[in-house]
Protein backbone atom coordinates (compact mmCIF):
# COMPACT_ATOMS: atom_id res chain seq x y z
CA UNK A 1 0.00 0.00 0.00
CA UNK A 2 1.19 3.63 -1.06
CA UNK A 3 1.25 6.12 2.08
CA UNK A 4 1.41 9.88 0.58
CA UNK A 5 2.89 12.05 3.00
CA UNK A 6 0.96 14.48 4.76
CA UNK A 7 1.71 18.29 4.06
CA UNK A 8 3.54 18.84 7.50
CA UNK A 9 6.26 15.98 6.46
CA UNK A 10 6.35 17.24 2.78
CA UNK A 11 7.33 20.80 4.21
CA UNK A 12 9.87 19.15 7.18
CA UNK A 13 11.80 17.68 3.81
CA UNK A 14 11.95 20.83 1.80
CA UNK A 15 12.98 22.94 5.03
CA UNK A 16 15.73 19.81 5.47
CA UNK A 17 16.84 19.88 1.78
CA UNK A 18 16.44 23.87 1.50
CA UNK A 19 19.95 24.07 3.59
CA UNK A 20 23.46 24.42 2.02
CA UNK A 21 24.37 20.43 1.92
CA UNK A 22 28.00 19.87 1.73
CA UNK A 23 30.88 16.96 1.24
CA UNK A 24 32.43 15.70 4.57
CA UNK A 25 34.71 13.13 3.47
CA UNK A 26 35.24 9.87 1.77
CA UNK A 27 36.00 6.82 4.05
CA UNK A 28 38.37 3.94 2.65
CA UNK A 29 38.11 2.18 6.05
CA UNK A 30 36.17 1.71 9.29
CA UNK A 31 38.89 3.94 11.28
CA UNK A 32 37.86 6.78 9.46
CA UNK A 33 35.21 7.07 10.00
CA UNK A 34 33.14 10.16 11.93
CA UNK A 35 32.25 10.69 15.10
CA UNK A 36 29.34 8.47 15.46
CA UNK A 37 27.17 12.10 16.91
CA UNK A 38 24.01 11.95 14.76
CA UNK A 39 21.69 9.85 12.58
CA UNK A 40 22.99 8.04 8.98
CA UNK A 41 21.29 7.48 6.40
CA UNK A 42 22.51 5.50 3.45
CA UNK A 43 22.56 5.03 -0.12
CA UNK A 44 23.32 1.46 -1.75
CA UNK A 45 22.56 0.00 -5.02
CA UNK A 46 24.31 -1.43 -8.29
CA UNK A 47 26.70 0.47 -9.94
CA UNK A 48 25.06 2.92 -12.23
CA UNK A 49 21.54 2.54 -10.83
CA UNK A 50 21.61 6.62 -9.97
CA UNK A 51 22.82 6.87 -6.45
CA UNK A 52 24.93 9.87 -7.40
CA UNK A 53 22.11 11.51 -9.52
CA UNK A 54 19.61 10.94 -6.70
CA UNK A 55 21.62 12.43 -4.03
CA UNK A 56 22.30 15.70 -6.49
CA UNK A 57 18.57 15.91 -7.20
CA UNK A 58 17.69 15.73 -2.87
CA UNK A 59 20.21 18.43 -2.25
CA UNK A 60 19.54 20.42 -5.15
CA UNK A 61 22.96 20.31 -6.59
CA UNK A 62 24.80 19.14 -9.71
CA UNK A 63 27.58 18.62 -8.78
CA UNK A 64 27.65 17.56 -4.72
CA UNK A 65 27.73 13.84 -5.50
CA UNK A 66 30.13 12.29 -8.25
CA UNK A 67 28.22 10.99 -10.99
CA UNK A 68 29.97 8.91 -13.63
CA UNK A 69 29.04 6.59 -16.49
CA UNK A 70 31.93 4.13 -15.39
CA UNK A 71 30.63 1.89 -13.37
CA UNK A 72 32.38 1.18 -9.89
CA UNK A 73 33.39 4.85 -9.65
CA UNK A 74 32.22 4.92 -5.89
CA UNK A 75 34.78 3.02 -4.05
CA UNK A 76 34.26 4.60 -0.41
CA UNK A 77 31.55 5.86 2.21
CA UNK A 78 31.35 9.35 0.93
CA UNK A 79 30.04 11.60 4.08
CA UNK A 80 27.83 14.39 3.20
CA UNK A 81 25.89 16.91 6.14
CA UNK A 82 24.29 20.09 6.58
CA UNK A 83 24.28 22.25 9.76
CA UNK A 84 21.66 22.20 12.09
CA UNK A 85 20.84 18.94 11.36
CA UNK A 86 21.48 15.62 13.60
CA UNK A 87 21.73 13.43 9.98
CA UNK A 88 24.71 12.27 7.93
CA UNK A 89 23.80 11.42 4.25
CA UNK A 90 26.14 8.09 3.06
CA UNK A 91 26.70 7.42 -0.61
CA UNK A 92 27.98 3.37 -0.26
CA UNK A 93 29.80 1.53 -2.87
CA UNK A 94 27.63 0.00 -6.14
CA UNK A 95 27.62 -3.40 -6.40
CA UNK A 96 27.12 -5.79 -9.30
CA UNK A 97 29.83 -4.74 -11.56
CA UNK A 98 31.10 -7.80 -12.56
CA UNK A 99 34.16 -6.54 -14.75
CA UNK A 100 35.91 -4.94 -11.47
CA UNK A 101 38.63 -6.67 -9.96
CA UNK A 102 38.15 -9.36 -7.66
CA UNK A 103 40.28 -7.64 -4.94
CA UNK A 104 38.97 -4.37 -5.13
CA UNK A 105 35.18 -5.88 -4.73
CA UNK A 106 36.08 -8.14 -1.90
CA UNK A 107 37.45 -4.75 -0.39
CA UNK A 108 34.10 -2.82 -0.94
CA UNK A 109 32.07 -6.15 0.38
CA UNK A 110 33.92 -6.42 3.35
CA UNK A 111 33.58 -2.22 3.83
CA UNK A 112 30.47 -2.49 3.26
CA UNK A 113 29.73 -5.34 5.91
CA UNK A 114 31.87 -4.08 8.51
CA UNK A 115 30.04 -0.69 8.07
CA UNK A 116 26.53 -2.32 7.80
CA UNK A 117 27.62 -4.40 11.29
CA UNK A 118 28.94 -2.05 13.09
CA UNK A 119 27.27 1.78 13.33
CA UNK A 120 24.96 2.10 15.65
CA UNK A 121 23.79 5.14 14.29
CA UNK A 122 22.73 3.72 11.12
CA UNK A 123 19.45 4.07 11.03
CA UNK A 124 18.04 2.93 7.67
CA UNK A 125 19.32 2.13 3.98
CA UNK A 126 17.94 2.85 1.03
CA UNK A 127 18.70 0.47 -1.47
CA UNK A 128 18.57 2.11 -5.13
CA UNK A 129 17.12 -0.35 -7.84
CA UNK A 130 16.39 0.14 -11.20
CA UNK A 131 13.20 0.49 -12.64
CA UNK A 132 13.69 -0.53 -15.72
CA UNK A 133 15.36 -3.90 -14.42
CA UNK A 134 13.14 -4.56 -11.10
CA UNK A 135 15.04 -6.82 -8.23
CA UNK A 136 18.20 -8.60 -9.47
CA UNK A 137 19.82 -11.40 -7.69
CA UNK A 138 22.65 -9.62 -6.85
CA UNK A 139 20.15 -7.36 -4.96
CA UNK A 140 18.42 -10.25 -3.00
CA UNK A 141 21.98 -10.85 -2.12
CA UNK A 142 22.94 -7.01 -0.52
CA UNK A 143 18.92 -7.39 0.97
CA UNK A 144 20.51 -10.77 3.17
CA UNK A 145 23.50 -8.78 3.80
CA UNK A 146 20.93 -6.40 5.33
CA UNK A 147 18.84 -8.83 6.89
CA UNK A 148 21.97 -10.29 9.19
CA UNK A 149 23.21 -7.26 10.15
CA UNK A 150 20.10 -6.13 11.49
CA UNK A 151 19.81 -2.84 9.41
CA UNK A 152 16.53 -1.48 8.11
CA UNK A 153 16.38 -0.96 4.66
CA UNK A 154 13.73 0.28 2.37
CA UNK A 155 13.67 0.17 -1.61
CA UNK A 156 13.64 3.35 -3.85
CA UNK A 157 13.18 2.36 -7.33
CA UNK A 158 15.25 4.99 -9.95
CA UNK A 159 14.61 5.81 -13.37
CA UNK A 160 10.77 5.39 -13.37
CA UNK A 161 10.84 8.72 -16.24
CA UNK A 162 12.47 5.49 -18.34
CA UNK A 163 8.55 3.57 -18.24
CA UNK A 164 5.28 3.24 -18.77
CA UNK A 165 3.22 3.71 -15.43
CA UNK A 166 1.57 0.33 -15.75
CA UNK A 167 5.51 -0.93 -16.28
CA UNK A 168 6.29 0.82 -13.27
CA UNK A 169 3.42 -0.37 -11.15
CA UNK A 170 4.47 -3.85 -12.09
CA UNK A 171 7.51 -3.39 -10.81
CA UNK A 172 6.98 -1.55 -7.92
CA UNK A 173 4.56 -4.68 -6.78
CA UNK A 174 6.98 -6.87 -8.07
CA UNK A 175 9.53 -5.45 -5.33
CA UNK A 176 6.76 -4.97 -2.71
CA UNK A 177 6.57 -8.96 -3.37
CA UNK A 178 10.23 -10.00 -2.87
CA UNK A 179 10.63 -7.76 0.61
CA UNK A 180 8.14 -9.70 1.99
CA UNK A 181 10.60 -12.03 2.36
CA UNK A 182 13.45 -10.17 3.81
CA UNK A 183 12.82 -9.72 7.99
CA UNK A 184 14.82 -6.16 8.02
CA UNK A 185 12.81 -4.73 4.73
CA UNK A 186 10.55 -2.08 5.04
CA UNK A 187 7.45 -2.58 3.55
CA UNK A 188 7.19 0.91 1.40
CA UNK A 189 8.32 1.30 -1.94
CA UNK A 190 9.12 4.37 -3.28
CA UNK A 191 9.56 5.69 -7.01
CA UNK A 192 11.66 8.46 -8.30
CA UNK A 193 13.28 10.17 -11.19
CA UNK A 194 16.11 12.24 -10.63
CA UNK A 195 15.59 13.36 -14.35
CA UNK A 196 12.25 14.86 -13.92
CA UNK A 197 11.84 15.32 -9.97
CA UNK A 198 8.88 13.00 -9.44
CA UNK A 199 9.12 11.16 -6.45
CA UNK A 200 12.07 13.26 -4.82
CA UNK A 201 9.93 15.43 -2.56
CA UNK A 202 8.62 12.25 -0.88
CA UNK A 203 12.08 10.81 -0.42
CA UNK A 204 12.92 14.06 1.00
CA UNK A 205 10.08 13.72 3.29
CA UNK A 206 11.09 10.24 3.97
CA UNK A 207 14.52 11.33 5.42
CA UNK A 208 13.24 14.19 7.23
CA UNK A 209 10.90 11.95 8.82
CA UNK A 210 13.61 9.18 9.78
CA UNK A 211 15.99 12.68 10.93
CA UNK A 212 13.97 14.02 13.27
CA UNK A 213 14.13 13.33 17.39
CA UNK A 214 11.94 10.95 18.61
Amino acid sequence: MIREPDAQSLAAGEALFARPWRFLKSVPSLEFLPDADRREIAFAGRSNVGKSSLINALMRHGGMARTSNTPGRTQELNYFLTDDANLYLVDMPGYGFAKAPKAKVETWTQLVRDYLRGRPTLVRVLLLIDSRHGVKANDDEIMRMLDEAAVIYQVVLTKSDKISENAAAHVRAAAEKALAAHPAAYPEVLMTSSAKGSGIAELRATIAGLAADR
